[in-house]
């Protein structure tokens, strides 16, 4: 009987040459993306305190792009269900960039209710940014996904190490504009995001996901036609694997940890008398540490298992936040240090919890789990951001550092009580 689909050897091809060009894609993405995400980390908070005029809601900005992360997540994770990487990623990133645009605005007529809007909708470049991790495993073989993911995060190093350490230029930048220095960043993340937007729709064709939904379908039909037996077809709406919920487990912990400390950072080091170019290259360096190990720790992933690299990164996280709660507020090489700790131990949660989640769910239903899975780690995040204030001017910037970096360890019981029934 003979097979409409492409021999296998054909399918192969074209997936490996797809993965390629969809890698590259995503990585010029990556590129503009970080530079886009690094305004709102490096200054979102100091202008809030500016325009607010209190620090106990320092956080607050953190909360509003990341609970519009969470809500991105969701609607990048549907529309890609449906349409595939490519509008979805798409979209999200040139929301992204009307939202940047929008805290520019909000930052020039002094409008507190137009920021809170605008930083709102600047969080759906945070989570585009994330979610394109997912688009370089659509077609990549398992034993090569920490890899694959890997060069989806290490792109993302070029645009946001430079977005933090141009905040001095930004800020002369838009004070000749007649802009407060602090949007300048800003600036910067509306044309990013937006030029990564455009970059996805011009390049990400044939999608991948759409492809590898093809492939995966032709392989069923040829194994129909010879004849092959096994399982039965499960019937409705696949159901993740138990390996999902650990991933989302990992991502969950390590993101909350990340955001509340990276949260606060720049504010207390404001009060140490440090100046706006310590604070960028201070985050620079984190969010350096965050995205550059990507490599080694995809290789890890794929070498180690997936568990493995997880448990490290709580040991990491706590290790981070132990340095920052004992470090004086005027060490600027201990503040490097803690920051850096902190941006590897997400690293190495991120994409050990991404494997996981992607091992256990099947193209058929992965957009839908992964976007469902980035609002939860979204959401602990902009939880994170809006106690982070709050606890440091109950308790001080030692006492969140500390409690940062014990909440990580909890990390390690959760693995060894899942590890027996998680794919490593």
């Amino acid at each position: 009987m003979p097979l409409t689909s492409p021999p296998p050897a054909a399918d192969e091809q074209e997936r490996a040459r797809v993965q390629r060009r969809t890698l590259r894609a995503v990585v010029l993405a990556q590129v503009l993306g970080g530079a886009g995400l690094a305004a709102g980390v490096t200054v979102g908070a100091l202008l809030a305190q500016e325009m607010l005029g209190t620090e106990g809601l320092a956080g607050l900005p953190t909360a509003l792009f990341t609970l519009g992360s969470a809500l991105t997540a969701y609607l990048v994770g549907r529309v890609s269900q449906r349409a595939g990487r490519r509008v979805g990623l798409g979209l999200g990133f040139l929301a992204g960039g009307a939202g940047a645009a929008g805290v520019v605005v909000a930052a020039a007529v002094d409008s507190v209710p137009l920021l809170l809007v605008a930083l709102l909708v600047y969080g759906a470049g945070t989570a585009t940014n994330l979610q394109a991790r997912y688009a370089g495993t659509d077609l990549a073989a398992p034993a090569a996904r920490g890899k694959a993911i890997s060069v989806a995060l290490v792109s993302t190093t070029v645009g946001a190490v430079a977005g933090p350490n141009l905040v001095e230029p930004l800020g002369d930048l838009a004070t000749g504009l007649g802009l407060p220095a602090l949007a300048g960043p800003f600036l910067l993340a509306a044309v990013a995001y937006t030029a990564a937007g455009a970059a996805l729709f011009a390049l990400l064709r044939p999608d991948p996901l759409l492809l590898a939904r093809r492939l995966d379908a032709a392989t069923a039909t040829r194994s129909v036609a010879a004849g092959a037996t096994g399982p039965a077809a499960p019937t409705g709406r696949p159901r993740p694997g138990r390996g999902a919920y650990v991933g989302a487990t990992v991502m969950v912990l390590t993101q909350v940890t990340m955001v509340a400390i990276m949260t606060m950072t720049p504010v207390h080091m404001r009060h140490h008398h440090h100046g706006l170019g310590d604070v960028g290259m201070v985050i620079g360096l984190h969010i350096a540490a965050m995205y550059l190990p990507s490599p080694l720790t995809g290789l890890l992933v794929d070498r180690l298992g997936r568990t493995a690299v997880a448990a490290a990164s709580g040991a990491v996280l706590l290790a981070a936040g132990v340095t920052a709660a004992v470090a004086p507020g005027d060490s600027l090489p201990l503040t490097v240090l803690a920051l850096v700790l902190l941006g590897l131990g997400w690293n190495l949660g991120l994409i050990s919890g991404t494997a996981l989640v992607v091992d256990a769910t099947t193209t058929a239903d992965r957009p839908r789990v992964q976007g469902s899975i980035d609002v939860l780690v979204a959401l602990s995040g902009a939880a994170g951001g809006v106690l982070s204030g709050v606890v440091v001017d109950a308790a001080g910037f030692a006492a969140l550092s500390l409690g940062g970096g014990v909440l990580a360890l909890a990390l390690v019981p959760v693995l060894a009580w899942a590890r027996p029934r998680a794919a490593v």
